[in-house]
C-alpha cells in the first residue's frame, strides 16, 4: 500500500487529543496509509521499503472534511428560483405545507439533483453527508460512485400534510402506511451499511414530529438502537407544528418527544428552532433547552434556509452555554456548508445582540466533531492518528484568503469554497484543483433544469388553494418581455 504524505503544510488544523480540541500546527506533515491516517505533525519519515506519494504542502492549510448532519439533496435543487421569498403569510411565513409540496421532482429528477448537490457539498469540503431523502431507486449508486462518506437516512411517515386555505394545515393519516415506509427504509439503511465501499452507513429518520404516530416514532428509536445508528426527527421547525403539538398534546414538540423517550445521546432534532422560550411560542414552560442538553441530543442548525423566511434559532452561543451539542446542516439549496458557517455565526450574533455570543471555534466544532458525535464517530471530523483520512486542503495563497493570519477564519469569513483546492475522502481524492473529478457537474445541473421544467408544468394541478402557476406563487425578478 502507497502511504500518502502531504508534506510541510504551512498550517495543519490537528487534533490535540490530551486537550480534546482542534489546534493549529505550522511546518507539519499528514500522511495516511490507505483511508486511515498514520501521522500528524512535524517529519513524517518512511520506513525502509515503504511507497511514498508525496503532496506539496507548501502555502496550504489541511483541515478535517467537515460533516453536513442535515441536508434534502434529492429535492432541493429544484427549489431554486422558486423559494427563494417564497412562504404562506397565514402559515407565519412557512414554506413547508403550501408552497414547498408545489415543486415536486420526478423519479429522473432525483439522481440529476442528487449528483448537483454533491458537487457543490464536495466543493465546500464537506466529506460525510447525512442525506435525509424519500426513498429513489439511483440512490445507494450515486452515492457511492461520488466518492462522499454518506449517511442514508430514508424519510418516513404516517400522514401527510397540506393546507386548503393557505392557513389551516390538516393531516392524511395512515398508520399501516406509516409501519410500510419505516420497514422500507430500514431495508435500504441495511443494504447501505453492507455496501461494499465502506463508506456508506445509514440512520432511522421519522420526518416529522407532527406526521409520526407516538408508536412509530417509539419503534422508529427502537430500531435505531438496535442498528447502532443515530436517529433523526425534524421537530420545532415551524410556529404551525409547535401550535399543532401544543393541541394535540398540551406540551411543546420537544416535551412530547421526551415524553416518549426518544431523546437522547445520537437523537437529532432537525432544526430545533421553535423552544418554548423562543418569542414566536411564548409558551408558559421554559424547559426545552435544559431537556435537550440534559438528554446529550443534538440539534441539526441550519441556518440559511430559515433566513430566508425571516426565522432564527435564538441563538447557537445560548444552546452550546446551555450543553447542547450542536451540529450544521445545509438542508437546502445552495449546498455550501462555508456559507452555512458563515451564517451560523452572523445570525447568532444578531440574534444575541452580541457579538460574543459564539466564536468561530465553536462553529468549526459542530461542523466536525460536534458532527461526529452526533453520528456516534470518533474516526471522522479530526486528523488524527487513527482517525478516516478524510482531508481539506485549502490554497492560502488564493487572494481571498489573504492575509491568512487565522486561516480558518478567512475562509469562512472571506474565501469560502472558493479556497478549498483538494479534497481526499476515506484515502481517494475526489476534487483537485478545484474541479470535481467524480461527477459529471454540467450533466447534473443540465438534468435539474430538465427536472425543474416538468415540474413547473405540473405546477397548477397539485395547488389545492386556487390552482395557481408558479409566477402567481412566485413572480420573476423582472417582468419578461
Amino acid at each position: 500500500m502507497t502511504i500518502t504524505v502531504i508534506k510541510n503544510a504551512e498550517f495543519v488544523v490537528g487534533w490535540d487529543a490530551a486537550a480534546a480540541q482542534h489546534v493549529y500546527l505550522n511546518d507539519a506533515d499528514v500522511a495516511f496509509d490507505g483511508n486511515v491516517i498514520v501521522h500528524v505533525g512535524p517529519g513524517y519519515v518512511a520506513k525502509i521499503g515503504e511507497q511514498v506519494e508525496e503532496v506539496d504542502g507548501r502555502g496550504k492549510m489541511v483541515m478535517p472534511g467537515l460533516i453536513n448532519i442535515h441536508s434534502h439533496p434529492a429535492s432541493e435543487p429544484l427549489n431554486k428560483g422558486y423559494t427563494d421569498e417564497v412562504g404562506s403569510p397565514g402559515l407565519y411565513n412557512s414554506g413547508l405545507y403550501e408552497v414547498m409540496p408545489l415543486m415536486r421532482g420526478d423519479a429522473e429528477a432525483a439522481p440529476h439533483c442528487l449528483n448537483q448537490a454533491l458537487g457543490e457539498l464536495l466543493l465546500s469540503g464537506v466529506t460525510t453527508l447525512v442525506d435525509m431523502s424519500g426513498t429513489h431507486e439511483t440512490w445507494i449508486d450515486v452515492m457511492a460512485a461520488s466518492g462522499i462518506r454518506g449517511c442514508i437516512a430514508p424519510l418516513f411517515k404516517s400522514a401527510k400534510w397540506y393546507t386548503r386555505n393557505g392557513h389551516l394545515v390538516e393531516y392524511d393519516w395512515d398508520e399501516k402506511a406509516g409501519e410500510r415506509s419505516m420497514e422500507a427504509a430500514l431495508q435500504l439503511v441495511d443494504k447501505a451499511c453492507a455496501h461494499s465501499s465502506g463508506r456508506l452507513f445509514g440512520m432511522v429518520t421519522p420526518a416529522q414530529v407532527d406526521t409520526c404516530t407516538p408508536e412509530l416514532i417509539k419503534a422508529s428509536r427502537q430500531e435505531a438502537e438496535r442498528r447502532n445508528l443515530s436517529w433523526q426527527i425534524h421537530a420545532a421547525q415551524s410556529v404551525p407544528e409547535f401550535h399543532e403539538m401544543t393541541r394535540r398534546h398540551g406540551v411543546t414538540p420537544v416535551q412530547w418527544l421526551h415524553s416518549l423517550g426518544v431523546l437522547k445521546p445520537r437523537s437529532i432534532v432537525g432544526h430545533g428552532i421553535f423552544l418554548d422560550d423562543h418569542p414566536r411560542a411564548a409558551w408558559h414552560t421554559k424547559t426545552d433547552l435544559s431537556i435537550l442538553a440534559d438528554t446529550g441530543s443534538t440539534v441539526a442548525h441550519c441556518p440559511t434556509i430559515f433566513m430566508r423566511r425571516g426565522m432564527a434559532l435564538r441563538d447557537f452561543g445560548r444552546y452550546r452555554r446551555a450543553g447542547v451539542n450542536m451540529g450544521i446542516g445545509t438542508d437546502s439549496y445552495p449546498h455550501n456548508m462555508t456559507d452555512e458557517m458563515r451564517h451560523v455565526a452572523y445570525l447568532a450574533r444578531l440574534m444575541a445582540d452580541d457579538p460574543r455570543t459564539t466564536t468561530t471555534t465553536e462553529i468549526f466544532n459542530a461542523a466536525t466533531t460536534g458532527g461526529a458525535t452526533a453520528l456516534g464517530r470518533d474516526d471522522i471530523g479530526r486528523l488524527a492518528v487513527g482517525a478516516k483520512a478524510d482531508v481539506v486542503l485549502v490554497d492560502l495563497k488564493h487572494p481571498m484568503m489573504s492575509p491568512y493570519r487565522d486561516p480558518v477564519r478567512s475562509l469562512i469569513y472571506a474565501a469560502g469554497e472558493r479556497a478549498i483546492d483538494t479534497v481526499y475522502v476515506d484515502g481517494t481524492k475526489v476534487v483537485e484543483k478545484g474541479e470535481v473529478l467524480t461527477i459529471d457537474r454540467a450533466a447534473a445541473a443540465a438534468g435539474v433544469q430538465e427536472a425543474q421544467q416538468r415540474a413547473i408544468e405540473k405546477f397548477p394541478g397539485l395547488d389545492l388553494v386556487a390552482n395557481r402557476s408558479i409566477a402567481d406563487v412566485a413572480p420573476l425578478t423582472f417582468p419578461l418581455n
